[in-house]
């Protein structure tokens, strides 16, 4: 038995010897790996997809030569909430264009993972357009747009490689602090996009994200009170799971956004929206009241001389030649935690301006808000808010940025529209609520020390009994 172990470790130190002997250093070369582009180098830009959209594609629009575009995969499948469409957009960050490309098969995310650098040859493919929403399939008689044969699906798309590997890059989503800005024109359609401080609507928070047997329509808001549509697929993984608790408070979200229009009304149209798995949510705040600003920040200053209407003269020197309208007067006590406002008492025969002031000193060049407080009722009318803009104007634009109230109730973050409205009411049910007008954006205001700043204005004919207090500007 020593033996047969003496011999064996003879062979073993003999074969360690010999294999030594043949190599003569310790690097290893690696095999060099060589990635190939499977199509020609793109001849159209993503945004030129454009010109040969059809609302209603027939055969003869089944693209005929080679029509080769470049585009990152912003989607995902892999959780299953996607299903059976793919997401594309020109650039990993600030994209200009999107598209989808509609495939008849699953797990597409295997091929093309997020990130990737996609070449596709649209030669034998429709694209459809309606309502900014571009599509890319197979035409299909049956359908607008049919989806390719996932058999077929690299007889037009393939990676792009950069001779060692395929070429994939980090996907930047587009940030927006609300919903409105975020579907503003449709201009950012099929692109990833992040929405900030959002939460699931109040109803939503009893269900699971998609129905039992059927895609979910759930929706979102934001603190001026906008929403979106949020589909999920009843064959995503995590379709049977209920939104609360996990996902009852607040926070981003990171989405794809999409437009879906009727079959048989195409001036109707709903957007609409995807997340590609559960890590696109991230809500870790607390819930907020929609349409409830954020308080004043402590760096927030009075918009014109005595905005708070502490000091009365103070603000009537503020005010343009016109002064103030005789229904407006100093709210001796009435005031926010009890000290002066302005109180507007009574019906106005006309839109009036209640007053023009001047900014005071020490508003800050780039603000992004101003904010008040409101109590009380206002029946027939709302009001209206100028935020005037610094001269020279340029031609054809209006003097001021408009915020319109509307009904109000609770609190309310306002945006600028094109023109003064009144309609609505104003029932505070005797508190104090806070109201926002959002100036992120606006680079040309008037900023400047004793130039006209700022316009409050009633509707004719409301029945106004108002306290408004606290301007501010931050």
């Amino acid at each position: 038995m020593k033996n047969i172990y003496f011999k064996a470790a003879i062979f073993t130190a003999i074969s360690m010897l010999a294999f030594s002997s043949c190599v003569k250093t310790d690097d290893y070369e690696v095999p060099e790996i060589k990635c190939t582009n499977k199509f020609a180098a793109a001849n159209h830009q993503l945004s030129e997809i454009t010109t040969i959209a059809k609302a209603k594609p027939v055969e003869a629009d089944i693209i005929k030569e080679d029509f080769i575009v470049e585009a990152y995969v912003s989607s995902s499948d892999e959780s299953g909430n996607l299903y059976k469409m793919m997401f594309l957009q020109d650039k990993p960050e600030n994209p200009t264009q999107g598209i989808e490309i509609d495939i008849d098969g699953s797990n597409q995310y295997l091929d093309f993972p997020v990130g990737a650098l996609v070449r596709i040859n649209l030669k034998g493919l429709i694209v459809q357009g309606v309502n900014g929403n571009i599509k890319v399939g197979s035409y299909d008689p049956n359908y607008p747009i049919g989806r390719i044969n996932p058999n077929k699906v690299s007889n037009y798309m393939a990676r792009v490689c950069d001779g060692q590997k395929p070429v994939v890059a980090a996907m930047k989503p587009l940030e927006f602090n609300f919903i409105s800005d975020a579907l503003k024109n449709g201009a950012h359609i099929n692109q990833l996009v992040k929405i900030k401080n959002v939460q699931f609507e109040e109803p939503e928070l009893t269900k699971n994200f998609a129905d039992e047997s059927a895609t979910g329509d759930r929706y979102i808001t934001d603190k001026k009170a906008g929403r979106l549509d949020l589909r999920f697929s009843n064959f995503s993984t995590f379709g049977k799971s209920p939104i609360s608790p996990k996902y009852e408070k607040s926070g981003d979200i990171v989405l794809v956004l999409s437009r879906f229009t009727s079959s048989s009304n195409a001036t109707v149209f709903t957007d609409q929206a995807y997340i590609r798995d559960l890590n696109d949510i991230n809500f870790p705040n607390a819930r907020f009241t929609p349409g409830e600003p954020e308080l004043p920040s402590a760096n927030a200053v009075n918009l014109f001389p005595s905005s708070d209407f502490e000091n009365w003269t103070s603000f009537l020197s503020s005010l343009n030649s016109f002064g103030l309208m005789p229904y407006a007067s100093q709210g001796i006590g009435l005031g926010y935690n009890g000290t002066n406002s302005l109180q507007i008492k009574g019906t106005p025969a006309n839109n009036d301006y209640v007053f023009t002031a001047n900014a005071a000193s020490g508003v800050p060049a780039a603000p992004k808000r101003i904010t008040m407080y409101i109590k009380g009722t206002a029946s027939g009318k709302s009001l209206s808010f100028n935020v005037y803009r610094a001269t020279p104007l340029a031609p054809n634009t209006s003097a001021f940025y408009t915020f319109n109230l509307g009904t109000f109730s609770t609190g309310a973050t306002l945006s600028p529209e094109s023109t003064n409205s009144y309609t609505g009411s104003i029932n505070t049910n005797g508190q104090w609520r806070l109201i926002e007008l959002t100036l992120t954006g606006l680079t040309d205001l008037n900023t400047t020390s004793g130039k006209t700043m700022f316009a409050l204005k009633t509707g004719k004919d409301g029945v106004y009994d108002l306290q408004i207090d606290n301007i501010k500007i931050e």
